[in-house]
C-alpha cells in the first residue's frame, strides 16, 4: 500500500522542503496549490488545486481523493499568512483574513478527511503553530497573527482528544523566524543563524509522522532563539 501524504501549501518554501523529504522517505506526494496558480510541485507525484478555504473546494477534492487514492498516511497543514498589527492597529478584518488563511484551511481539510482517517483507523495530522500563539508577550505586535494560530492549535488538541481511542495523531510544530529569502530580505540585519531552517521542520515533520508512539505532541522549533 502506498504511504501517501497530502501536502497542503506546497509550493512555499517550507512546503518546498516538505515534499522533498517525505518524497525522499519513500511516501506518494500528493501536493496542493491554489487555484490558478502556476506555480510548480516538481518532485510531487500529483498535483492539485484546492481552495483549502473554501469547504466546498475541500469537500469536493476529498471525494475524488478518496476514489483515487483510497488512504491517507499523513497530512501537512501548511498554508497560512501573516500579519503585523497590535490591537489598536488590528481590524476585525485583519483577524478575518488571518483566520481565514491560517485556521480555516486546516480546519476545512481535517473536516473532510478525518472521516477516512477513521474508517482505516490510521493517519497524522501534522499543524503548523506559531511562536506568539503560545507567548503571549511575543504576540502583542502581531495579534491576528497568533490569535488564529492559537486556534490553530486548539484545533490539534480538540482532534487529539476526539481520536484518542484510534490510531490517529496530531502533532503542533510551532517555529520562531524560518529561515526564508523573504525574511532575509525584511530583516537583513539579523543573525540569520539563529534561525530554523526549513529543512529541520520537515525532518520534525517526518519524525513525527513515522514514530507511532508519538501522540499530540507539539514541537517547539525555535533555532537559537529563546
Amino acid at each position: 500500500m502506498n504511504r501517501n501524504i497530502i501536502i497542503t501549501g506546497s509550493a512555499g518554501n517550507l512546503g518546498s522542503a516538505v515534499v522533498s523529504k517525505f518524497k525522499r522517505e519513500g511516501f506518494k506526494v500528493i501536493a496542493i496549490v491554489s487555484p490558478g496558480s502556476d506555480l510548480e510541485v516538481e518532485e510531487a507525484d500529483d498535483v492539485y488545486q484546492v481552495n483549502v478555504t473554501d469547504e466546498q473546494s475541500v469537500k469536493d477534492f476529498s471525494k475524488e481523493y478518496q476514489v483515487q487514492y483510497g488512504s491517507l498516511e499523513c497530512m501537512a497543514l501548511l498554508v497560512g499568512g501573516f500579519a503585523i498589527g497590535g490591537i489598536e492597529e488590528t481590524t476585525s478584518k485583519d483577524i478575518e483574513k488571518m483566520i481565514q488563511l491560517n485556521f480555516f484551511s486546516a480546519f476545512n481539510m481535517v473536516k473532510h478527511f478525518i472521516p477516512l482517517m477513521r474508517k482505516t483507523n490510521n493517519g497524522t495530522f501534522l499543524f503548523v503553530g506559531a511562536k506568539p500563539a503560545l507567548q503571549p508577550n511575543e504576540g502583542k505586535d502581531v495579534l491576528a497573527y497568533a490569535l488564529s494560530k492559537s486556534l490553530v492549535i486548539d484545533l490539534a488538541d480538540f482532534i487529539a482528544n476526539e481520536t484518542a481511542d484510534l490510531k490517529v495523531r496530531s502533532h503542533v510544530f510551532v517555529p520562531s523566524i524560518i529561515d526564508t529569502p523573504q525574511n532575509r530580505a525584511a530583516m537583513p540585519d539579523a543573525d540569520f543563524g539563529d534561525w530554523v531552517k526549513t529543512e529541520e521542520i520537515a525532518e520534525a515533520m517526518h519524525y513525527a509522522a513515522t514514530n507511532a508512539s508519538l501522540r499530540n505532541m507539539t514541537f517547539k522549533l525555535y533555532g537559537g532563539i529563546n
